[in-house]
């Protein structure tokens, strides 16, 4: 699998989480640890949006499992099915982007609207995860970056402290160049998401469709994907 595709879908990641959590109320939609912590905060600050976080959970879950029973179903190939629930994210977030500026912005995370557009994110996110630990499971995650970033810790304090072996180097060398990039990609998406909410609010959310489109256009051009 290019190293583009990874990019890309880290990118995308970070910046649709960002994105999320500034438009509705504090809701992450890239995973779902994060709103377990925002819930209980809203109920306890009493700010809008907590019924949004509870529901987000079984509608990623749903998500995921509708997906997953859907690409048995028809038995396609690992690149088919990979690149037909890529394409449905792009349709995913391309409602959700028209939703958001059509109805947006939401003081009211409670509100049906920004529940709605909130949850379209929700699945089109869900999606991202699910192909992803199916169909791509030699790249790192690209949406949550806590076991990443634990494992480039102790890939560096083994090759600091001279422990690993020749070999072990040369995999810890081979992790880290698929790692870091992720890495970097998950951060540039969150920090163009602030910004580019800053500076032009909801219009934020027109860039993920075509971050999604172009990760499904890089799929498609690789002449060797390493697809399950």
């Amino acid at each position: 699998m290019k190293q583009g595709t990874s990019f890309l879908l880290s990118l995308n990641g970070g910046y649709v989480d960002t994105a999320g959590f500034l438009a509705l109320q504090g809701l992450f939609t890239a995973h779902v640890t994060g709103n377990f912590v925002t819930f209980g905060a809203a109920l306890v600050n009493g700010t809008s949006g907590a019924f949004a976080k509870l529901l987000a959970l079984p509608v990623f879950c749903l998500t995921i499992l509708l997906t997953r029973m859907i690409s048995l179903r028809f038995g396609a190939s690992g690149s088919i099915a990979l690149k037909t629930m890529l394409s449905i994210k792009v349709l995913l977030l391309a409602l959700a982007a028209a939703l958001a500026l059509a109805w947006g912005p939401f003081p009211d995370g409670d509100t049906w609207r920004a529940i709605l557009t909130g949850m379209i994110l929700v699945c089109a996110m869900a999606i991202q995860n699910a192909s992803h630990r199916v169909h791509l499971p030699k790249i790192p995650p690209s949406t949550l970056m806590t076991g990443t970033t634990t494992q480039i810790m102790l890939d560096l304090a083994d090759l600091l402290s001279g422990s690993a072996s020749q070999q072990q180097r040369s995999d810890i060398r081979g992790r880290l160049k698929k790692m870091v990039p992720a890495i970097v990609a998950f951060a540039a998406g969150c920090g163009a998401a602030a910004l580019i909410f800053i500076l032009f609010g909801l219009h934020a959310f027109l860039l993920p469709p075509f971050i999604a489109l172009a990760t499904v256009l890089s799929i498609h051009l690789d002449p060797e994907p390493d697809i399950a």
